[in-house]
């Protein structure tokens, strides 16, 4: 892990404790350690879900993350196959942690 990581207080998971500590510098060096170079379809992805919280207090799981991509960029982003291939360990729990959102309601 990278010292700016290591100087975050995160739950058990990786998950910041302080959304007011993400940074989009945390973001790339979250994103790095897992061998992932964002792009701006991360960062779409990325951005979504923090408008998503900030608007309903909660971070979705990848059901609703689906649909709700779909509903704003289209059918070929709103599906799983191409958020995995962004986020391949989970494009929910990992974009949320990359996002500095908590872990999404209902995963595990």
């Amino acid at each position: 892990m990278s010292a700016l990581i290591d100087t975050l207080e995160t739950d058990h998971e990786g998950y910041l404790r302080r959304r007011s500590d993400w940074t989009p510098e945390l973001a790339n060096e979250l994103a790095a350690a897992d061998d992932i170079q964002l792009t701006e379809a991360h960062w779409e992805v990325l951005h979504f879900l923090q408008e998503y919280y900030e608007n309903y207090d909660i971070a979705p799981a990848i059901r609703i993350l689906t649909k709700q991509i779909g509903k704003r960029y289209g059918r070929e982003k709103g599906n799983s196959k191409y958020l995995y291939e962004l986020f391949p360990r989970g494009p929910a729990k990992q974009a949320c942690r990359y996002a500095g959102l908590p872990k999404p309601t209902g995963c595990v």
